[in-house]
C-alpha cells in the first residue's frame, strides 16, 4: 500500500493533540496518549504480534522530537522516555480518527497488522 507522506506536523499541547498533514490533503488530529499507546515497537508490541495492541501510557505524555524514517516512517521521542517506536505511514494513517479514516462500524486499531 502506498500511502500519503506527511508534510507537516503541529502540536497543539492546549488540545494534547497532534496534527499531521499528508500529501494528499488529509489532516489528521491523534490523541498524544492514543498515539504513545499504539506503539508497534518490539518492545511495546512484543517480537510477532498478530495486531496492534494498545498499551495506554501510565502518565499523559506529549512528544518531545518527531524524526522522519527514511521515506516510509516518523519516529517519536515521548516525555515519558520511550523512543523506539518506528510509525510507518501507511500505519499512521491507519490509527486516525477522523470519521472519514475511521467511520462508525469501520476498522479499529486494535486489529491493525503491526507489519
Amino acid at each position: 500500500m502506498c500511502s500519503p507522506t506527511p508534510i507537516e506536523d503541529r502540536r497543539h499541547p492546549d488540545r494534547r493533540k497532534l496534527e499531521i498533514r499528508c500529501s494528499d490533503g488529509h489532516r489528521s488530529d491523534y490523541p498524544y496518549d492514543e498515539l504513545r499507546g499504539y506503539c508497534p515497537c518490539a518492545s511495546c508490541q512484543g517480537h510477532a504480534p498478530a495486531e496492534l495492541v494498545f498499551h495506554p501510557p501510565q502518565h499523559p505524555v506529549e512528544p518531545l522530537d518527531i524524526r522522519p524514517v527514511g521515506n516510509y516512517a516518523l519516529t517519536f521521542r515521548w516525555s515519558d522516555g520511550h523512543a523506539t517506536g518506528i510509525y510507518r505511514f501507511d500505519l499512521l494513517r491507519a490509527l486516525c480518527p477522523c470519521p472519514a479514516c475511521r467511520p462508525a462500524g469501520g476498522p479499529d486499531p486494535k486489529e491493525l497488522p503491526t507489519r
